[in-house]
């Protein structure tokens, strides 16, 4: 599948180079995948021989110290918009600052976090730049030359590999999690260069009046999580428990999300999200490939399931062949127990 095939807005290919990467932050806390990106941009730009860029926006971001970690987390140079209209977070100044460094700079490939603010603003780049854009990607990387972005389609049944042979930049944005997160490495030297500031509040149609940051759980960064499916038959409650004891969080299947016991802000899987934690406890959970590529990474997975031929325990460290509403009394009070009232474990 080729993404942007228009023949009379196709780009000049050659004059484009340097692998982009976007650095999300809010009120000067960078969003985890940005780093993620950052170590998968490294590899792509090294493959191709060129820069890796960061691109930073955001009020007093140039003393924040975010430049100087992008760049001991993989970056040679480092752009920085400095200005009270990037906080808080806008789309429109946020898109019309970035479509105007593209047009101007001329990247060769452009990878946003697929956040809530990436996918919101990532469109108001690729459009007016007539660019190939690929949402919700898990899989980059260069075959012969070529670079191919993937991700889930038909349900999350398969992966579509797309490529944009005719127009520039190669854009994408990235589900969280899919990538690891390099280690900085204080050593490195790059560029920061501070850009001008292109958007003004009289080219922006919005206008924040109050900001409310609701209570909305990231699974992808905890390093305990507990997962229930379609075995549970809606019974959360112990999930909870033991996360809340762990000090981990609750995850779910996609047909646990369908059938409304659990936000979809907590699924994993190739439709969902990916996770990586210390510790990965499966309680009714048959195994689907879609839902082990979200969290085949996991350090250590421990399975509960009452059916011995499920897939899950290909996928386990350790296995509980049990019917779940046997073991889960049983493991919480041996927990509570263990820990006493009001502990929870470290993982």
């Amino acid at each position: 599948m080729a993404a942007g095939a228009q023949a009379d807005t196709a780009a000049d290919v050659a004059a484009h180079s340097d692998v982009w990467v976007f650095v999300e932050q809010h009120d000067g806390e960078v969003a985890k995948v940005a780093w993620e990106l950052l170590g998968k941009g490294r590899d792509l730009a090294d493959q191709k021989d060129e820069d890796l860029v960061a691109l930073v926006m955001g009020e007093g971001v140039r003393e924040s110290g975010i430049p100087d970690e992008a760049i001991a987390r993989g970056a040679d140079r480092v752009l920085v918009a400095d200005d009270p209209i990037f906080e808080p977070y806008r789309a429109d100044p946020y898109g019309e600052q970035f479509r105007h460094l593209v047009e101007e700079r001329k990247p060769d490939i452009a990878m946003i976090g697929g956040t809530h603010t990436g996918r919101d603003f990532a469109g108001r780049v690729a459009v007016p730049t007539h660019a190939g854009l690929t949402a919700d990607t898990t899989e980059l990387e260069i075959t012969d030359e070529r670079y191919e972005m993937r991700r889930p389609a038909f349900g999350g049944d398969a992966l579509a590999t797309i490529i944009c042979p005719n127009h520039r930049p190669q854009m994408s944005t990235v589900r969280p999690g899919v990538f690891d997160t390099p280690d900085p490495d204080e050593s490195r030297e790059g560029e920061i260069e501070g850009v001008d500031v292109v958007v003004s509040e009289d080219d922006t149609r919005s206008e924040v009046l109050e900001r409310e940051v609701g209570d909305v759980a990231d699974i992808t960064d905890a390093e305990v999580v507990v997962a229930g499916g379609m075995g549970l038959e809606g019974d959360f409650d112990p999930l909870w428990e033991l996360a809340d004891l762990l000090g981990g969080e609750v995850a779910a299947t996609r047909e646990a999300v369908e059938e409304g016991w659990i936000e979809p802000a907590r699924q994993v899987g190739q439709t969902g999200k990916t996770v990586r934690p210390k510790l990965y406890i499966a309680v009714g959970i048959s195994g689907a490939i879609q839902h082990v590529e979200g969290m085949d990474d996991s350090e250590t997975v421990i399975a509960i399931n009452n059916d011995p031929n499920a897939p899950i325990f290909e996928n386990a460290d350790y296995g509980i062949v049990e019917d779940y509403a046997e073991v889960m009394p049983e493991l919480l009070e041996l927990l509570r127990e263990e820990l006493g009232e009001g502990q929870e474990v470290t993982a």
